[in-house]
């Protein structure tokens, strides 16, 4: 008991440290539990045999995310994005997984372990890449949609390798165990446990008896999940037992995937299954929120046991032989992508961005090299040489997206050349609008009805061309250009809405709109409540937070539904816009640039003062238009 508490404090102490360390430096998480595994392991040597046993285990986190990909896997929305799907996706996988395996062959590998290695290295980062393009806001460029279609495809491919890669190891024929006694690798030792431990309904049957056991599986799989489980859930939805749901949801992914391993599948297989068509379901977010916990804590442990089983001996006597292979890996996958991006015309930065930001290896690697490993597809020399190959090009990704960060600053005039050239400004108005999106089109909006009109410029050539077909003159063209300002008349306008969806190009428009004219009213769209201390010291007179309005009028309705009435719940709200709008004026004297939120002890211990006074104010305004309260009215 103590050596298992001793152990999991040293995991728990390493993630502690290393992950969020590794997060703030831009690395992901997944990097973090790696390095935290090869801390512990190769480095200090504080975990050691125990750590097979634990990956076991830890594979159980492979198995919940599988079933939480197949929960987000709406089938309609599949079936919508099928183009992008089978082209990009699809034809990088294939093609990455050829040129790796004719490779391998050339190295003297046998075909079907040159296809396992194909398989594994056709692979890309998930947790990385979605994560990177969410900090840098890329999700919604072009390139950034594409890399997802990739992964997204990637991460559905992961069922059908795993059900092929033990075809290659029947194809081997039976092996002869180290007792003597005669196995056959994917059936007598399913993925995911031991041989001694394992209960297979078909290791004795016919070849045929074999096929229908598993044709029946996943029809016991696809139906309960499909007529037993939604009134299940119901049931226990009655019974208001939240833990209940924990428990069922646990149940269903550990049931399922026992019978995929009694049948020879992988366990993966039939929770991914059950995870799409419980997809629609009404109970779809609540097990989500019941197994994601597990998923992250097994699936870290899973990492940081990678991270320490890694074979640093065999780096430091081969670190040519390992780089090498890294870098060709990457090489190859670099070509292949940039040649997929430019057939399916991504342009100028979106085509490095798609190249650069999946030319790694993934973390999916590793599941298939531990599955492959096991069932002998990959002999364990190579095994350790490709955990290494993997590590080493997820540790280089950061530098891949730094690369991508300066050829997009080189590239961004190119880029625009690829763009139609901007509109003649002709004609001027006392009002610019910079920026027409979802934001910009309302203010447009209620300024024509109001019988104001106002110059439109907007970089979205597709937006243009909508505004147009409604009659509303528009005018294409990048507002931070200050030639195309100055065509609109910002030497002679008296307002201008900045409303951008990028926050750092509002911020630059803002900047040098005040700088040339000091006396321009300034009305700015601010993505968030960092982003308003920015444009205030920009110099923007009326900043708006884009979310802000809208949320203020959820809570009078909240309020109204409290039992207050209009003009009870208009008071409070207007009293909070007040005081809100100047707590944010006083915190923006306090507001450092580059310096977090939460390490400003001023910022800090500002902003609870101000929230004790709102307080106090708001429970005081609500006494004056509501002198009996509703909960004291008995």
């Amino acid at each position: 008991m103590e050596g298992f508490l001793l152990l999991a404090t040293i995991y728990l102490t390493a993630a502690v440290i290393a992950v969020p360390v590794a997060t703030r430096l831009g690395l992901g998480s997944v990097l973090g539990y790696l390095l935290a595994g090869v801390v512990i392991g190769p480095v200090l040597g504080l975990v050691g045999s125990e750590m097979q046993d634990l990956q076991h285990f830890a594979e159980f986190g492979v198995v919940m995310m599988l079933f939480l990909i197949g929960l987000e896997m709406d089938p309609r929305a599949l079936w919508d994005m099928r183009k992008k799907l089978v082209g990009l996706g699809g034809l990088q996988i294939v093609l990455t997984t050829a040129a790796v395996m004719l490779g391998a062959m050339y190295l003297g590998m046998v075909w079907k372990t040159a296809l396992a290695v194909g398989l594994v290295l056709a692979l890309s980062s998930t947790a990385i890449v979605k994560q990177t393009l969410r900090e840098k806001d890329l999700t919604r460029t072009e390139g950034g949609r594409g890399t997802f279609a990739v992964l997204l495809t990637q991460d559905l491919a992961v069922i059908p390798m795993l059900a092929l890669l033990p075809l290659l190891a029947i194809a081997q024929g039976p092996m002869l165990a180290p007792d003597g006694s005669v196995t056959r690798p994917g059936i007598d030792a399913p993925p995911g446990g031991s041989h001694e431990s394992a209960v297979s309904l078909v290791g004795h049957l016919p070849a045929w008896s074999v096929t229908l056991a598993t044709l029946a599986a996943v029809a016991v799989v696809v139906l309960t999940s499909r007529f037993v489980m939604p009134p299940l859930f119901r049931i226990l939805h009655a019974t208001r037992l939240r833990e209940m749901f924990t428990v069922v949801a646990l149940l269903i992914v550990v049931g399922i995937a026992i019978l995929m391993s009694m049948v020879g599948l992988s366990p993966a297989l039939g929770t991914f299954l059950a995870g799409v068509v419980l997809a629609n379901s009404e109970f779809r977010h609540e097990l989500e929120s019941n197994i994601e916990p597990f998923k992250g804590l097994l699936l870290g442990l899973f990492f940081m046991t990678v991270g320490a089983g890694i074979n640093f001996h065999l780096l430091l006597a081969r670190p040519v032989d390992i780089l090498g292979m890294t870098v060709a890996m990457m090489a190859v996958k670099g070509v292949i992508l940039y040649g997929i991006a430019t057939l399916f015309k991504l342009r100028g930065v979106n085509r490095w961005l798609f190249t650069l930001g999946l030319a790694q290896a993934g973390e999916f690697g590793f599941v298939l090299i531990s599955f492959a490993s096991q069932i002998s597809v990959l002999p364990a020399g190579l095994g350790q040489s490709l955990l290494l190959v993997i590590a080493m090009s997820m540790m280089l990704t950061p530098l891949f997206f730094i690369v991508h960060d300066q050829l997009a600053k080189r590239l961004r005039d190119a880029d625009a050349g690829d763009q139609p050239a901007a509109d003649e400004i002709d004609e001027q108005k006392p009002i610019i609008i910079a920026g027409v999106g979802r934001f910009g089109q309302v203010v447009n909006r209620m300024l024509q009805m109001s019988g104001f009109h106002a110059t439109v410029l907007d970089h979205d050539l597709r937006t243009i061309q909508v505004l147009r077909k409604f009659g509303v003159k528009s005018f294409f063209g990048d507002p931070t250009r200050p030639e195309l300002l100055h065509a609109a008349g910002l030497d002679t306008a008296k307002v201008l809405v900045a409303a951008l969806d990028n926050p750092a190009e509002t911020t630059r428009l803002v900047k040098y709109a005040r700088h040339q004219r000091p006396d321009l009213n300034i009305v700015a769209r601010a993505h968030d409540r960092v982003h308003v201390y920015e444009l205030y010291a920009a110099g923007a007179d009326h900043i708006v937070r884009e979310m802000f309005d809208s949320s203020l009028r959820a809570a009078r309705y909240a309020l109204e539904d409290m039992g207050l009435t209009d003009f009870e719940a208009n008071e409070i709200e207007v009293e909070f816009y007040k005081r809100d709008r100047q707590a944010l004026r006083e915190l923006a004297e306090l507001w450092k640039p580059g310096v977090p939120l939460d390490q400003n002890e001023a910022y800090v211990q500002k902003s609870r003062q101000l929230n004790k006074e709102l307080e106090t104010a708001l429970v005081g305004r609500r006494i004056e238009v509501l002198p009996v309260p509703p909960e004291s009215s008995e």
